[in-house]
């Protein structure tokens, strides 16, 4: 855990959580790039999600760096979730093994942290790791509609980007959260398994009342996708599609639901038949149809989510993307 000091002077630390499937000689090198940090982390909880590429035996080359091996794959939430268990410091920084740290990464983050208390989580400034003059994401978007996506991906750098500004949420790729809101929010939902379970989180800690910020002096080169099978894989329309829905669900709040259900509802029609003309129909029918079956669930977890809202409905409906163009 790095100690760096807020406004008032106190110490504060963080560590460092790498999920890790199959993720060959990336993690490695995701590892060394910690060990270079400007204030390089203490503690770094790498949780290896069952690899059959031996790919977890380099942590024990890196000082500081402690193995979780929960002998199954949980998933990037789950496996989150048990090393936030293992999680004494003020600050929780989330890192994909495919992403590989600029030496002053932590330093940016912990800094936009201690000037900017209302913010709860802080993204990076995510570059393509084989081409890093375009951005692989500035952080992710909410659509009234429900769609997602990741700010600037593929878009070459620009002035704007050297920015900091306010994002909906964080890519988890890359990331800062305050533990204590992390704690509160609960952590990532489990059932997610991965993909958006970050825009979920990010959801959810604004419905309680918090910001998040882009810092685009946290650099990292981020692979994206590398262990899935990509990002148009089976494995991640499943995924995507089917949290799309059930992320929708449990946060949209108040009014927003319903004015905006109808919207949200032909999104999910139009993606099915979108899909279905690229050969794709299948996968999505599967993600859309176990959307429904866990839709009891997720209006469970909406109670109880809107009960303890704190935020106002015009103000998530201030961060929410209205465009009918752009995406």
């Amino acid at each position: 855990m790095i100690r760096t000091r807020d406004r008032e002077g106190e110490v504060a630390t963080v560590s460092v959580v790498i999920v890790n499937w199959n993720s060959g000689e990336m993690l490695r090198r995701c590892l060394a790039s910690l060990t270079a940090q400007s204030v390089p982390p203490e503690v770094v909880w790498v949780v290896d999600n069952a690899s059959s590429d031996g790919s977890g035996g380099c942590v024990s080359e890196f000082p500081n760096c402690r193995l979780l091996s929960p002998g199954a794959n949980l998933g990037f939430a789950a496996g989150n979730n048990l090393a936030f268990r293992e999680c004494t410091s003020e600050f929780v920084a989330l890192l994909n093994p495919d992403a590989f740290a600029d030496p002053n990464w932590l330093a940016a983050l912990l800094a936009a942290a201690a000037a900017n208390p209302d913010c709860a989580s802080f993204g990076s400034r995510q570059l393509v790791a084989e081409r890093p003059e375009y951005l692989d994401g500035t952080g992710d978007a909410y659509h009234v509609s429900g769609l997602v996506w990741r700010e600037r991906h593929g878009k070459l750098q620009e002035s704007e980007d050297l920015e900091a500004s306010e994002i909906f949420s964080p890519c988890a790729a890359a990331a800062l959260y305050r533990r204590s809101a992390l704690e509160a929010a609960g952590g990532f939902d489990e059932s997610h398994f991965c993909y958006l379970e970050d825009v979920d989180l990010g959801f959810r800690l604004r419905l309680a009342g918090s910001r998040a910020l882009y810092v685009p002096d946290a650099v990292v080169r981020h692979v994206g996708s590398a262990t899935s099978g990509g990002q148009h894989s089976d494995f991640a329309l499943y995924h995507g599609h089917r949290n799309l829905v059930w992320t929708y669900v449990k946060n949209m709040p108040g009014v927003l639901f319903w004015l905006f259900l109808p919207a949200h509802i032909l999104l999910n029609l139009v993606t099915v038949l979108v899909f279905a003309a690229r050969g794709r129909g299948g996968v999505l029918l599967r993600a859309k149809r176990d959307a429904l079956k866990g839709l009891p669930g997720m209006w469970r977890k909406r109670k109880a989510i809107q009960k303890n809202r704190r935020a106002s409905v015009s103000g998530i409906w201030r961060v929410l993307d209205k465009g009918f163009s752009r995406h």
